[in-house]
């Protein structure tokens, strides 16, 4: 399943980290948080990103022009360096479509613009390109591939933040979707399956989630995947701290890839169940 990603934003309320390079392009750890997402949808069988380019695209471009595969990843240094074996490899297999979609389209313009690349698509993948989750993907997918009569869907979360809070009935339908809420609503976090037919809801120049998704509320057509274990979204400064204080820990919940138990044997996670490798 092809994988859009937004990530031509100019992230104005964390300019503080990013003034210089593009949210997603904010470091965590070796790899800005744009790469351990692509890494959490690939190790769930996703290799094939579209990424929607705006503000400063070149560093996004760059960054993989010039990728260092030795920065995460095992390897044999012989010959004073000459010589450079990988024991293993981030992106070998992974495609990955750059499509510049401009520095001032909102997230539902940027989804037309790359509507030629998904083509064929019955369902493709969406993210914001700014939470880390440690989501098991594959049982949400098969959920969603069950409601046959649903379009969209999207990962909710419980927070207090002001957000799209959101109102569900009790098989996931969503009701209806507020800029306020109380503390028993959950939020969109951004990690969205659609149908094509999505297109068929939408115009150019509407934001995603405020007429397209309304649209499909009103047609009963939107559903959302609660999702109650981690879950950190970076908007501001203080986020990426937390982010960084997650990661400072050690075995941090978003690498599902290479998550290790108790004793550090490393977990391979199959169907809904955790097992060792």
């Amino acid at each position: 399943m092809k994988v859009v990603l937004f990530c031509g934003g100019q992230g104005i309320r964390i300019r503080d980290v990013s003034d210089q390079i593009p949210k997603p392009m904010i470091q965590i750890g070796y790899r800005p948080i744009l790469w351990n997402i692509m890494k959490y949808y690939a190790h769930y069988g996703h290799k094939d990103f579209i990424l929607c380019l705006g503000y400063k695209a070149d560093a996004i471009k760059n960054y993989f022009l010039k990728y260092d595969e030795t920065l995460s990843n095992d390897f044999v240094f012989t010959s004073g360096g000459k010589n450079i074996k990988l024991q293993n490899s981030d992106i070998e297999d992974w495609k990955i479509t750059f499509v510049d979609t401009g520095i001032n389209a909102n997230i539902g313009m940027r989804l037309m613009q790359v509507k030629e690349y998904l083509e064929g698509e019955e369902m493709f993948l969406a993210n914001y390109s700014d939470g880390l989750t440690n989501l098991h993907l594959p049982t949400m997918i098969n959920w969603f591939k069950e409601k046959e009569d649903k379009i969209a869907a999207f990962m909710s979360h419980p927070s207090y933040e002001s957000f799209h809070f959101v109102d569900k009935e009790d098989d996931g339908t969503v009701k209806k979707l507020s800029q306020t809420g109380t503390s028993s609503l959950l939020i969109n976090t951004g990690y969205f399956i659609l149908r094509n037919k999505i297109f068929d809801y939408m115009e150019y120049g509407d934001e995603l989630v405020d007429q397209p998704f309304k649209r499909l509320i009103n047609n009963k057509s939107l559903i959302t995947w609660e999702h109650k274990d981690f879950w950190v979204h970076m908007d501001t400064f203080k986020d990426k701290q937390i982010i960084d204080d997650v990661y400072a820990q050690g075995n941090p919940p978003w690498e599902v890839w290479q998550m290790k138990d108790m004793n550090g044997k490393k977990i391979k996670r199959m169907g809904n169940e955790d097992t060792i490798r």
